[in-house]
């Protein structure tokens, strides 16, 4: 019997990664593509029973014969921060607009049965908290608008095209492997680097916006558990949050360090809180965060 066969887009980076080594795990047969294009990494983690092609998702060329007699894409690869999209938006766009079009593109010729798209909580914007898929789209940036236009791409190729596809809301996502370096990695990644080498905690403004950390091990359980389960068809082509339903501020956070801190001025173009209802997903394909903040960070802190 022939295994799985999983492309995954960005797989030599912190999510991708991540769900690469689950799928693995579970026995798929799994191609990569990433072009480490992120400069957030101090490595990548390409994984050496994976089939792997250091390409350009735009490139249509060079990565549309990838996907044949592919099953399942996990379409992770992006610009992922929010600074460096406001620096340079014609960039995310063309990343995650039109590298999201051409994944989709390349998936439809090839007959692929599923595409799991990762988006971004930040496209509910000033939305009121906790964030329903439901809400209107409030994109304060050029990522959210970016990742939120890929969003609109996967529900067409949906409805037109009858390629089923299932979009997540990733909210503040952290855990083994995340970035480290550069001002603009996620908090919890800048908070260990500064511990390790003995600075005091940067706290961004005062401190206390809060956000809805999930774990990437989290993560990508639930994208395998959407591309796995047999479904209707009018649950494709939807927006799925992935997050806990809890959140936490910055000085929460920096306070599990308990280590020195300092406030440095705060960024524009970002909300001040973040929180998911996760009730969809869950009642949908039966997925419900496990790992909890506090046990990751003590778990880390203690060795």
């Amino acid at each position: 019997m022939s295994k799985i066969k999983s492309l995954v887009t960005g797989g030599a980076g912190f999510i991708g990664s991540n769900l690469v080594d689950q799928l693995l795990a579970i026995g798929h047969q799994v191609i990569v593509i990433d072009n480490e294009y992120s400069d957030a990494h101090d490595q990548f983690y390409w994984n050496d029973k994976t089939e792997n092609h250091k390409y350009d998702i735009r490139d249509y060329e060079k990565t549309r014969p990838l996907y044949d007699g592919v099953q399942y894409v996990f379409h992770i690869a992006a610009e992922a921060r929010i600074q460096p999209a406001i620096e340079n938006p014609i960039g995310a766009v063309s990343i995650n607009s039109v590298g999201t079009c051409t994944v989709l593109q390349c998936a439809r010729e090839a007959g692929v049965k599923k595409v799991m798209y990762s988006s971004t909580s930040s496209g509910y914007g000033m939305n009121p908290y906790p964030n329903v898929e439901t809400q209107p789209d409030d994109c304060l940036n050029p990522y959210s608008v970016s990742k939120v236009n890929g969003e609109k791409l996967c529900k067409m190729y949906t409805d037109l095209f009858d390629l089923d596809t299932v979009i997540f809301r990733y909210f503040n996502v952290y855990g083994n492997r995340q970035p480290l370096r550069g001002q603009y990695a996620p908090v919890i990644g800048i908070f260990l680097r500064q511990l390790a080498a003995g600075e005091s905690l940067t706290i961004v403004g005062d401190g206390e916006q809060r956000r809805d950390f999930v774990n990437v091990e989290d993560v990508a359980r639930a994208n395998i558990m959407a591309a796995i389960s047999n479904q209707d068809p009018e649950v494709y082509g939807q927006v799925y949050n992935v997050g806990t339903g809890i959140n936490y501020s910055v000085n929460d956070i920096a306070s599990m360090f308990n280590h020195k801190t300092i406030n440095i001025p705060p960024r524009l173009g970002e909300a001040k809180v973040s929180l998911a209802n996760n009730e969809k997903i869950e009642k949908t394909f039966g997925w419900k965060p496990y790992i909890k903040l506090e046990d990751w960070i003590g778990g880390v802190l203690n060795g």
